[in-house]
Parts: structure tokens; C-alpha cells; sequence
């Protein structure tokens, strides 16, 4: 049922960092305003992540902080994170003032704590989305203010209160949902070979550095053995791969894949880190993968969500430390089995969940 409302609802969604975090946040936004048209949205993410690139892209309006996150990796790099955080409170305290909404909703990613804490200071209804089976302690530590917490999966209540949690899976893009482009049409978007059989190498929205060595060094022998990639790189390795790759038939480079849905149908394998949105779209997808998940990511938890995966023989999971000497042997020989290759893509499409987007936005507009 349609919910009728009074006045136009504004709402605040706050997070971003990586895609993980955006695409859901943007997922979420369309399916408010399919079910509330006259609602008004503002973005708020980090000053030069990539969400002020990507929700503007979508049609949203986004304001940008000064905010960094914990940095486990090299102490004396979060020195100036107490400024920057106060900055970022008087920031956010501006922003939510002026745009008064009826709720703000959390995505995760760095940018959501002050955004959230602020406006539970003022009595202002939020909402957490935690994408992870481990999680994040920012989330963690606004939980206890929250009306609900949607996550990906069952027994997450060693982190939040039970009586606060909806389980909803992660929404995925409704262009990945709703994909009804043919895989011939793919390839020749992406000027591909019709015959040939197409790797699609994703290491996240911004890139994995292992992966992409071991493709790299690999590139010879994968193209020897009749198959194509579609090589996402990420930023930083774009003009190594560009080089390496250079009069080559059977590759295409990019840096970032905004059309993904262009990706998914032209793949016959995926490599993929295996971060918890990349999974929701995998499993829609319906593809087989083989993951290798990102080392650092905190508790571990993109090892945990890949060997969920493999227990269940929905995917194949190579550790981030094996990946130069594993990786392309690894995709020869799962290429090569084809039993294997349709017991993957059956087994990861049983956990696909189409309808999480409306789940959250409902449950949403039931409590404001």
C-alpha cells in the first residue's frame, strides 16, 4: 500500500566512502521517493570521496565534511582527526539545522557518525543500514539511539538491540535487479569477442592492488587460453593496465564501470573482492565468482562474508597473500569446468534478495 502523506518529508542520508556504502544509500533514496514523491533528499558524504561524484550523478543533491576516519594502519596519520571531527560537527550542525529533516538515515562510512550523532542530540528520528555481517563500530556506538537497524543478515544482535533490528538484505541498484540486457549486446558495448569466454575483474570501487598484479602478469597465458576480461582497475593502476594491455585484442580497461549492469551481462566468471554490496549484486547476477577478499577490512569481514559463500558452494574464495600465485591458475581451471561454473552460478542466485531497497524504505515511513 502506498503510503499518504501530509507534507512533503525531508529526509538526510549520510555515509559514503566507497560504493559499497553509496549505491545502497542511493538504492534506498529511490524506492522513498517511489513511494513518496513529493519527498526532498540531501546527501551528506566526505569532502573528496567519491560520493560527491556518484549521488549527484543520480540526481541527488550531496554537501560535503571535513572528516576522516580511524586510520588502523599508521597512528600518526590520525593526529588531526579530533579537528577534524569537531569541524565536522559544526559543519554537520549547520547543515541539518538549516535543512530540518524528518529522519536521517545512516549508510555507514566515516561521514554518517557526526551526521547521525547531531541529530539524535536533537530528538531527530535515525535509522542505520549495516551492509556487513561484522558491524562497524560507528554504527555500533549510534545503535542505542536508533528507531531501527536494517541489516544484511540474521544474528546481529551480539552488536545491536534485538528489538531494534529488521533484516533486509542489501539493496542493489535497479538497474542490476531489472537487467534485461543480452550478453552478445553486452559484449559488443564493451567491443568484445561473442565467442569467446569473458572474465569480469572487479577489485572494488576503487581498485585492488593484488588482483590487478596477478592479471597483469598473468594477461599472456589468460588471453592464450581463448579468454577476454573486462578489467576494472581502480584509479591508480589505470595507466599500468592501459600500458600492459595496449594492442592487445580481448582486453577492456577501465577505472571504474558506472554501467555495471553492462558488466554482469557480459561476464561469464567474475573476480571480485568481496565486500558485502558486491556480493547483494553478485548473487542477483547470478554469476560464478571467485573471491578474493580485501585483508584489511575491518574484523576481518570480507573473509567471513566470501567463506559464507563457499560454504554453501556459491563461490570460490583465494586469500589476498595467495592471489599472484593462485589467481590465474585458479581462473584456467574454473573456466574450464563447466559443471563447476553452472553449480556456482545456481547456488549464488538461491541468495539473491531483489526487494530490500522497499523493505527499508517502508519500515522507514512507518515510524516518521
Amino acid at each position: 500500500m502506498e503510503h499518504q502523506l501530509a507534507k512533503a518529508k525531508k529526509f538526510i542520508i549520510a555515509g559514503g566512502g566507497t560504493g559499497g556504502h553509496i549505491f545502497p544509500a542511493i538504492a534506498i533514496a529511490n524506492a522513498l521517493k517511489k513511494k513518496s514523491p513529493d519527498a526532498v533528499f540531501l546527501f551528506i558524504g566526505a569532502k573528496g570521496k567519491m560520493e560527491m561524484e556518484k549521488v549527484p550523478q543520480a540526481g541527488y543533491d550531496i554537501k560535503g565534511i571535513t572528516i576522516a576516519g580511524y586510520n588502523r594502519s599508521s597512528l600518526i596519520k590520525n593526529i588531526g582527526l579530533p579537528v577534524k571531527l569537531v569541524k565536522s560537527f559544526i559543519q554537520v550542525s549547520r547543515i541539518v539545522n538549516e535543512f530540518a529533516p524528518d529522519a536521517v538515515i545512516g549508510v555507514g562510512g566515516y561521514s554518517s557518525f557526526p551526521v547521525l550523532r547531531y541529530a539524535q542530540s536533537k530528538g531527530i528520528p535515525t535509522f542505520i543500514h549495516e551492509s556487513n555481517s561484522f558491524a562497524g563500530k560507528s554504527n555500533m556506538w549510534l545503535a542505542k539511539k536508533a528507531k531501527k537497524i536494517f541489516t544484511v543478515s540474521e544474528g546481529m544482535e551480539k552488536f545491536f538491540p534485538l528489538s531494534k533490528i529488521v533484516v533486509t538484505g542489501n539493496p542493489v541498484r535497479k538497474a542490476i535487479v531489472n537487467n534485461n540486457i543480452g550478453r552478445e549486446t553486452a559484449l559488443d558495448f564493451f567491443g568484445l569477442n561473442r565467442s569467446r569466454i569473458t572474465v569480469l575483474c572487479i577489485g572494488g570501487s576503487l581498485g585492488a592492488k593484488s588482483i590487478n598484479e596477478a592479471i597483469d602478469e598473468g594477461l599472456d597465458l589468460i588471453l592464450d587460453k581463448n579468454l577476454q576480461v573486462i578489467w576494472q582497475t581502480g584509479k591508480l593502476y589505470l595507466d599500468k593496465a592501459r600500458l600492459r594491455s595496449k594492442d592487445k585484442k580481448g582486453v577492456y580497461v577501465t577505472d571504474f564501470i558506472t554501467d555495471m549492469n553492462y558488466g554482469y551481462a557480459a561476464a561469464d566468471i567474475v573476480i571480485s573482492r568481496s565486500g558485502a554490496m558486491s556480493i547483494a549484486e553478485l548473487c542477483i547476477a547470478s554469476k560464478p565468482v571467485i573471491f578474493v577478499p580485501y585483508p584489511f577490512a575491518a574484523e576481518n569481514h570480507q573473509t567471513v562474508n566470501a567463506l559464507n559463500l563457499v560454504d554453501k558452494n556459491a563461490g570460490i574464495m583465494i586469500e589476498d597473500k595467495d592471489t599472484k600465485v593462485q589467481l590465474v591458475d585458479g581462473l584456467i581451471s574454473l573456466a574450464a569446468d563447466e559443471i563447476k561454473l553452472k553449480e556456482l552460478a545456481h547456488n549464488i542466485n538461491k541468495l539473491g534478495v531483489i526487494n530490500a531497497d522497499e523493505i527499508i524504505a517502508n519500515e522507514i515511513l512507518n515510524e516518521i
